[in-house]
């Protein structure tokens, strides 16, 4: 029960804070306040609106926001989403795009577990869907799932993405994002050999921990210095009453978002700090930089204990996925199987989550395949997120993967879709 009582008070830490900054907003705001000319009146207003915004983020799932697109005949066209499986622990969704004819080029973005909901790739998809048809994986949060569905490890992960990628064909173009990198090309490998005619056409990992131990990072160093008995004891709590998957053990958003702060606290507070005086001064607004930023940023999810304990095991410790011994459903795992799926890599000079050499590490474990199948990309001076979503990607990697996508696509594919691309490149998105 005490963790279930740790989770419980963790929550209602999250909601005093956020209480408190209504409250301060509240009193400040207060008409007759304004008679006095006291700029301590108007910080504690900007500090409650801060800080109540910021709290009650932490609970909330984003909206994919993404209402229209602007396609090849010059018109808006309006996005529905809809979910095309649905399954206990996550979705896998289209984004279709209505009015349009369907595009030859066919994308999966894997989208991350690892704290964020799939939202953290909006932008992501926003500068994909004039040239693709665009899929992603929607992974739920752990404490909505009832503890009567079961376990979900890396195992599952990987069979979930086996499934999405059967159903979607195999004319699919798999993108991989971060952490799902190495079960991606497991589940590549894992389908080269039980059904060859499902696998991608082509899989382009970016910044994943494919051998975590190429180039170590805080990350990789963190994981080596905890025993499994710590983490355990630390890091996983049971959900509290609150929640449809009450008793379910996780690995809280809540604690990962402290995490995820603590590795650059004085960047964070600084750009609080600096958001509060925009307040004070009449200059923020709902969609500024920090409020886009931070909406995406502190929405957080909770993360089943077995798929956190396994990643931390299998990938990080043991390095299942950089010595080729990874084993799915009792089927041990070979990607030298991999010989038809052509496998693009990207990393950002200074990310400092997933560092160059982690994820070049896949081209070497896949010897089944020639090298004019494989193909790698270090974009300079990108870190971990400008490599998927911020200016790097929408720049460079960007038109480099879909050009990778075209040149390794079945015959019929490349000529028209790179028609479409060069028509739809001048267009913008709007959201």
């Amino acid at each position: 029960m005490r963790y279930m009582a740790t989770y419980d008070l963790m929550e209602s830490f999250r909601n005093t804070q956020q209480w408190l900054g209504s409250t301060a907003l509240s009193m400040a705001s207060y008409p007759a306040f304004q008679l006095i000319p006291n700029p301590a009146i108007g910080w504690m207003a900007a500090w409650g609106e801060v800080a109540e915004r910021s709290f009650r983020r932490m609970v909330a799932k984003p909206d994919w926001g993404i209402h229209s697109v602007t396609c090849n005949d010059g018109r808006d066209h309006l996005v529905q989403i809809e979910k095309v499986i649905e399954r206990p622990f996550g979705d896998l969704i289209h984004f279709h795009v209505q009015g349009r004819e369907t595009l030859p080029r066919k994308i999966l973005l894997v989208a991350p577990m690892s704290g964020h909901y799939a939202t953290l790739l909006r932008s992501t998809v926003i500068s994909l869907l004039p040239d693709a048809e665009v899929y992603i994986t929607d992974w739920h949060n752990a404490r909505d799932i009832p503890v009567s569905e079961g376990k979900f490890d890396i195992e599952d992960y990987t069979l979930y993405v086996v499934d999405f990628m059967k159903h979607l064909g195999k004319d699919v173009n798999v993108i991989a994002v971060c952490q799902p990198a190495p079960l991606v090309l497991a589940a590549t490998a894992y389908l080269a050999e039980m059904d060859p005619d499902a696998q991608p056409a082509t899989l382009t990992l970016i910044g994943g921990p494919i051998d975590p131990g190429a180039t170590p990072t805080e990350v990789t160093d963190f994981g080596h210095s905890v025993t499994m008995g710590q983490l355990e004891e630390t890091m996983i709590q049971r959900v509290g009453a609150n929640y449809a998957g009450i008793g379910r053990r996780v690995y809280p958003g809540l604690l990962q978002l402290t995490s995820f702060i603590s590795m650059n606290l004085d960047r964070h507070a600084t750009a609080f700090q600096e958001q509060i005086f925009r307040v004070m001064r009449g200059e923020a607004s709902d969609h500024d930089h920090h409020n886009r930023f931070y909406d995406e940023y502190l929405a957080v999810m909770d993360m089943t204990a077995e798929f956190y304990l396994s990643t931390v095991h299998r990938i990080f410790k043991e390095h299942e996925i950089a010595e080729n011994r990874f084993m799915v459903d009792g089927h041990m795992v070979d990607i030298g199987k991999i010989t038809d799926v052509a496998v693009k890599t990207v990393e950002g000079e200074k990310d400092d989550i997933s560092a160059p050499g982690q994820c070049v590490a896949a081209l070497a474990l896949c010897t089944g395949l020639p090298d004019s199948k494989k193909a790698s990309h270090l974009e300079p001076g990108a870190g971990h997120y400008g490599i998927f979503a911020g200016s790097s990607w929408r720049n460079n990697i960007r038109p480099l993967v879909l050009d990778f996508i075209d040149a390794n696509a079945t015959p019929a594919t490349p000529k028209k879709a790179a028609a479409t691309r060069t028509r739809a490149s001048k267009l913008s998105v709007a959201k």
